[in-house]
């Protein structure tokens, strides 16, 4: 695992992906062409309920990124978000983000000053690391998204062609081109939501 040159990350994205921030939530309408959705647990259902719910979710998250990143350097990314526009000011709600991804580094703060009173502005923080990608290397991470112990989580390749944005209920997953997402979809299609716009 190694620090990325936080400059670096940030001149990346905004080179490679000026249609935005890297808000994971919002990939899905910014990247509408090549963007699809699988779900964790068959039936559609939301949250796993036992160990073997668990091992089906962690699954269905590492078949694909094994699909999307297998031989190749990952970027892992995770969030927090404070009130303070204070670097290091402490984040709104304790999360085991620190716990899960000691060697991410602060690369991007989004901040969302719109309203008059700074009492409810926000601040949302983006922290990455860069590691070789291997089957299991984010389960904690995983396990903690399924519980929606944390959110705004995503895994990129180092040239930010392919984004899995993992949540609680399932996975959002942006590919270089739309053929690709469709080879992609036609895999896994037991894994897709059964609705007709793909949520």
């Amino acid at each position: 695992m190694t620090t990325p040159p936080t400059g670096s990350l940030a001149g990346l994205w905004r080179a490679r992906r000026p249609s935005g921030p890297p808000v994971a939530h919002t990939f899905r309408s910014t990247y509408a062409d090549r963007w699809v959705r699988f779900h964790s647990l068959p039936g559609s259902k939301r949250y796993p309920e036992s160990e073997d719910e668990y091992a089906t979710v962690l699954h269905r998250y590492d078949t694909v990124l094994d699909e999307l990143f297998t031989g190749s350097d990952v970027y892992v990314v995770t969030t927090d978000w404070t009130g303070s526009d204070t670097p290091d000011a402490a984040a709104a709600f304790p999360t085991p983000r620190r716990e899960l991804h000691p060697g991410g580094v602060h690369w991007w703060t989004e901040s969302d000053t719109a309203g008059p009173d700074p009492e409810f502005h926000t601040h949302t923080r983006f922290y990455a690391d860069r590691r070789p990608w291997r089957r299991g290397c984010v389960d904690g991470l995983l396990r903690a998204v399924a519980d929606e112990a944390l959110v705004e989580v995503f895994v990129t390749d180092t040239e930010l062609r392919r984004i899995h944005h993992p949540y609680d209920g399932g996975a959002d997953v942006i590919l270089a081109t739309p053929g690709e997402r469709d080879r992609l979809r036609g895999r896994h299609v037991d894994w897709l939501p059964g609705n007709p716009a793909g949520l």
